[in-house]
């Protein structure tokens, strides 16, 4: 009896712990993609090779990286490519991508969709779940479903894209990270 009277004083504390232990931040090391932006990469990420990138992502333009987890189910990826718009139309392309997203998947749930200045940067900021249904009538694959964090900036007459994506299955793992490293870009 007195064991099991310990046990329920110590049980609120216990789940404290714990609760506390879940949330622990996650932990990035600050890696320079050029000279002009850094970023938080998650431990265990490792950046890809130039041909393990032309692989995953066959592109006529590769991203300026690629870091993947040890498993290769989830991956942060920096491109950037030329733009005719301006650091004053974020609210334009906004909407621009917002839509483009919708068009390339079968469904998207949005859970944030605004302009965030982070480091003293403005980003368009897409956090979304993507579906991928295959509506073939021979061939019965389960949809594809994939978080996804997306950020947009200008600089010049570049645009830069920071994407982060894990499978949704895996959302509630990965989402504090994806939004920590996000947060941790720096572009001069």
């Amino acid at each position: 009896m007195k064991t099991t009277s310990s046990f329920f004083r110590l049980a609120p504390l216990l789940f404290l712990l714990l609760g506390l232990v879940a949330f622990v931040a996650p932990k990035l090391k600050k890696t320079a993609i050029n000279k002009s932006i850094s970023v938080g990469v998650p431990d265990g990420f490792q950046a890809l090779p130039d041909d393990g990138i032309a692989v995953k992502y066959p592109s006529p333009r590769k991203p300026l990286a690629v870091f993947s987890n040890p498993s290769g189910r989830v991956d942060f990826s920096v491109a950037q490519k030329p733009s005719t718009f301006s650091n004053r139309d974020y609210a334009l392309l906004l909407k621009i991508y917002k839509a483009s997203i919708q068009n390339m998947y079968s469904k998207v749930d949005f859970l944030a969709e605004d302009i965030r200045t982070i480091n003293k940067r403005d980003f368009v900021v897409l956090e979304f779940v993507s579906t991928v249904a295959d509506n073939r009538r021979t061939s019965n694959l389960a949809p594809i479903r994939r978080y996804q964090m997306v950020q947009y900036t200008i600089t010049g007459d570049q645009l830069t894209v920071f994407t982060f994506v894990a499978p949704a299955d895996e959302q509630a793992q990965w989402q504090p990270t994806a939004q920590a490293v996000m947060q941790s870009i720096v572009m001069k």
